[in-house]
């Protein structure tokens, strides 16, 4: 029997260096975002021929993610998906062995949320404290309205386009070679 492949899952995002989070945090909620919760996150992203590979895991879970992003600048459309671990330790040993581990990325993230966007409040172990906001592109939601409300959480924050930060985390982490 052959299975039927679901494509990717679809989110806008945006990435940029935050200095206060209790400040944004109280920004957002003005905005009508709801605290959803704080999560404790481990991500170890391994090695890939094309996009990024990682195995994220938490109190809750795990879960294997793969995405890949479009190489502009500003406002990103990431293509992903995501998969439950069930034994994350194995699932972690067996990919290092296999792939190889390029960094591992320790962070507390407390989440809002508002419709279909989810902004992320992040102190990430090594590199300090950032904003993530994602609007998650489900099946009828439209881009443009998606845009907007990026937009105006990024007006709040008083982030300017040019201030995004294109990097993945891991690739903050990693010395320059």
């Amino acid at each position: 029997m052959g299975s039927r492949r679901e494509a990717p899952m679809q989110n806008l995002e945006a990435k940029f260096k935050l200095f206060d989070l209790a400040k944004a945090r109280k920004q957002a909620e003005a905005l009508k975002y709801e605290f959803k919760g704080v999560l404790v996150q481990r991500d170890t992203f391994f090695r890939v021929n094309q996009g990024k590979l990682k195995l994220r895991e938490e109190e809750s879970g795990a879960c294997l993610i793969f995405y890949g992003r479009e190489d502009v600048k500003g406002l990103k459309l990431s293509n992903y998906e995501i998969v439950a671990v069930p034994e994350p330790e194995k699932m972690r040993e067996m990919m290092t062995r296999a792939l190889g581990v390029l960094a591992v990325v320790k962070k507390t993230r407390t989440v809002l949320m508002r419709d279909n966007v989810r902004l992320h409040l992040d102190s990430i172990d090594g590199l300090g404290d950032f904003g993530e906001i994602e609007a998650v592109l489900e099946e009828g939601t439209s881009q443009e309205t998606s845009r907007a409300a990026v937009e105006q959480l990024l007006s709040a924050f008083d982030i300017s386009r040019r201030k995004l930060i294109d990097a993945s985390y891991y690739e903050m982490l990693r010395p320059v070679r």
